[in-house]
């Protein structure tokens, strides 16, 4: 990578990729990124290192900061924020996600957990009328509240957590499975899913879980965590679980006791994200066709396509469980191997971390050779995903789509 950047150069090449990156525009970015294509000094090296280096972070408020305000699909929607008074802007926090139930808001969450998770983390607290994070409004939401975060304060994009609980456990699980691979970890807490979602567990496979219930808790039923328990370890999923006995006055075993919370805390301080996983396994539904690390499923057969509120309508195809299902496993000398169910057309995107671009690459599906070549990076593939994405650490300089052999 090319770490000696001109002097000259790098304040307009920087600035002209900021611009590309955060201008919310199409049409100008469009015209931004024709400028930085014909830009001499823009090279893939360069470019990666100056979105992977070179922001930098001003002062911003810290403490609490109730009823922020975020855009969502037009809407006007909030959130709560806590940053500890010993954030510094020049290092990457920590950042953790937490859904709230029925009942509740982000800023009476806020509060709890602000004192929970003290000065190691920044905490947001998104707020949703009566949980519904099942939605689409909820799951679009939390990812809209995670940029506004990251465009203020310097987040470590390998340590995004995701907890919840009651109905933010619900939508810890949904939200935790359909974008798995944006997290550090993923800890529902007193929350379940239906039997016809249990497929998308699969999406976890590479995403540390750790589950809380309580045993007597008469609102969300232990059941419920055990079902999901037992489901994970007959997929082979690891996960830590802890069905705790103690009992609030006023909730019943409903709630997170807080002789649970040093081990939750400590546990969260243990994981990173490992951005580029050799193996990745994703179950779609036809709603969600969006990349999934570094494997989109573009086209499928008829499949299972929920609705806005998620499973509120089960059709048969839903009550049989029917989604489009594609693992991807990076083998040694430019081998990447794929098992597809369902699946028409696939698009794998790439980087110099997961193959040798100076060798050709061999990609077989379905026990099949579907593509063997050179693959020439690109570094209008590597701003545009950049750009779509907003993850600094997950950058690819190129993509391959190619059909499923029928």
């Amino acid at each position: 990578m090319d770490a000696q950047i001109d002097a000259k150069t790098e304040p307009s090449l920087l600035g002209v990729v900021r611009k590309y990156l955060s201008n919310g525009e199409d049409a100008l970015a469009e015209s931004v990124l024709h400028e930085i294509l014909l830009r001499p000094d823009a090279s893939i090296d360069r470019v990666v290192d100056l979105i992977t280096h070179a922001r930098t972070f001003g002062n911003a408020p810290v403490g609490q900061q109730p009823s922020l305000s975020v855009l969502v699909r037009g809407r006007d929607m909030s959130y709560g924020l806590f940053v500890p008074s010993s954030y510094d802007p020049s290092q990457a926090s920590p950042l953790v996600v937490c859904l709230h139930g029925a009942g509740f808001t982000g800023d009476s969450y806020l509060e709890r957990w602000a004192e929970r998770l003290g000065d190691s983390y920044i905490l947001v607290c998104p707020t949703i009328s009566m949980g519904a994070w099942w939605s689409r409004q909820g799951e679009e939401l939390v990812l809209a509240t995670i940029r506004a975060v990251q465009s203020r304060y310097h987040i470590d994009p390998d340590r995004i957590f995701l907890t919840g609980m009651s109905n933010g456990g619900i939508g810890a699980w949904i939200i935790g499975m359909h974008h798995a691979p944006r997290f550090a970890a993923v800890a529902p807490m007193a929350g379940g899913i239906d039997e016809v979602l249990f497929p998308f567990l699969k999406n976890l496979s590479q995403t540390p879980l750790y589950v809380i219930h309580g045993a007597k808790d008469q609102i969300m039923p232990v059941w419920l965590s055990r079902n999901i328990t037992h489901e994970l370890s007959q997929l082979g999923i690891a996960y830590i679980y802890r069905e705790h006995e103690w009992t609030h006055p006023h909730a019943g075993g409903h709630f997170f006791p807080r002789q649970e919370l040093p081990s939750l805390v400590k546990w969260f301080g243990q994981q990173r994200r490992d951005p580029y996983p050799m193996k990745v396994t994703v179950v779609r539904d036809a709603s969600h066709l969006s990349e999934f690390g570094w494997v989109r499923i573009d086209g499928t057969d008829r499949i299972a396509m929920f609705s806005e509120q998620l499973i509120d309508r089960q059709d048969e195809l839903m009550k049989n469980r029917i989604y489009a299902r594609l693992t991807v496993m990076n083998i040694k000398e430019n081998r990447i191997d794929l098992t597809t169910a369902r699946v028409r057309r696939y698009t794998l995107f790439l980087n110099d971390v997961l193959i040798d671009f100076s060798h050709p690459i061999t990609v077989v599906t379905n026990g099949i050779v579907s593509f063997h070549g050179r693959i020439i990076p690109q570094l209008e593939t590597l701003l545009r995903e950049a750009r779509r994405r907003q993850d600094p650490s997950v950058l690819f300089s190129a993509k391959l789509t190619l059909d499923v052999p029928q």
